[in-house]
């Protein structure tokens, strides 16, 4: 069975119960669970069955402890993640959006133990042993300058043993701050316009393009590909979700994806969603769509509607990972969206 290898950060996830304010909630409780893109993707490839490794590194406590026995519930292997004496988990706070009123996000990530841990400390051999693809995100690099020279150094290492790279691009506006005054988008385009050089498939919305690529995008989705794929030659995809919405619990979401080979951009269906139950992890079960796709040989039309029916479904379910099988997405792909009761 092909093995795919994610990297990045996971974090505790607090969430205001229901569309609860942080001030309605707190003090009170929070609902806990653990998230992380890179973490996300690899946890919705084990659940569709495939071979799905992350590494990271955690502190050496009990709650990283819990962290770790939840990723292998879910099937992920997790034989190379680091513990380590210093740094911490990190943690992000989420409040919901309904309606008019956007969700919001405050993070408290600050070295962390993937934050700090050098590449020198991974064992790359053993982590790529048997690989076929590695992931990893824009929001890696973005966490410190550590990480970016960590997420650099594995995908050159990837690269050098031929392993094909995904790169999820994940625009964070409230992080790349390891280099001030540098603005944010500024760094992120200079990092990731360097990191890019080593990837074969790119993975983002088209805000995420023109943030950190500085690339201007004129309403021609195969024009941005193209331009994409010629500043980058590596690259073998270029894949978008393409997302519209009027309200936060209202949203359409498709997805397009480009081949270089071929010249070719194929669109999915677009999908209403008319009741988003958590947004989050919605770009993370598209990109695991698309590289299950890939590890299936599947022609790029499905590939891309493929993913699209992953990422629809994942904003019917709370917290970042997507709990749906490979048949739930399949029947979406072939029109069974009704929400019937399976008896």
């Amino acid at each position: 069975m092909s093995r795919v290898v994610t990297f990045g950060e996971i974090m505790l996830r607090l969430a205001t119960p229901g569309f609860a304010r942080f001030q309605q909630a707190m003090p009170g409780s929070l609902q806990a669970t653990f998230a992380g893109a890179e973490a996300s993707i690899a946890a919705s490839l084990a659940y569709l069955g495939i071979d799905a490794a992350f590494v990271t590194a955690l502190p050496e406590n009990a709650i990283a402890d819990t962290c770790v026995a939840d990723l292998r519930s879910l099937g992920v292997e997790t034989n190379h993640i680091l513990r380590t004496p210093e740094g911490r988990l990190g943690i992000y706070f989420l409040e919901h959006g309904v309606n008019q009123r956007g969700g919001n996000v405050i993070y408290d990530r600050e070295a962390s133990s993937v934050a700090i841990t050098p590449a020198s400390a991974y064992d790359w051999n053993a982590i790529f042993d048997g690989c076929e693809w590695f992931v990893i995100s824009g929001i890696t690099p973005a966490i410190s300058r550590n990480a970016s020279e960590v997420a650099l150094h594995a995908v050159q290492e990837a690269r050098k043993r031929g392993i094909q790279v995904v790169c999820d691009m994940n625009y964070r506006t409230k992080l790349w701050r390891w280099e001030p005054p540098l603005a944010a988008r500024e760094l992120a385009t200079r990092t990731m316009r360097e990191l890019l050089r080593h990837v074969t498939v790119f993975v983002g919305g088209i805000s995420d393009a023109t943030a950190m690529l500085g690339i201007e995008f004129k309403e021609d989705l195969k024009a941005l590909a193209e331009q994409i794929v010629a500043e980058f030659p590596g690259l073998t995809h270029a894949a978008f979700t393409l997302r519209d919405g009027s309200t936060s619990a209202a949203q359409c979401f498709s997805g397009a994806l480009y081949e270089a080979v071929t010249r070719t951009l194929h669109t999915a269906p677009v999908y209403t969603i008319t009741q988003v139950i958590d947004r989050l992890g919605a770009g993370d079960a598209f990109t695991a769509g698309l590289l299950f796709s890939f590890l299936q040989n599947a022609n790029t039309p499905t590939a891309v509607a493929f993913a699209t029916a992953a990422g629809c479904l994942a904003h019917s379910i709370e917290g970042d990972y997507n709990y749906s099988s490979r048949a739930e997405i399949e029947a979406v792909m072939q029109g069974d969206g009704g929400g019937r009761v399976s008896r």
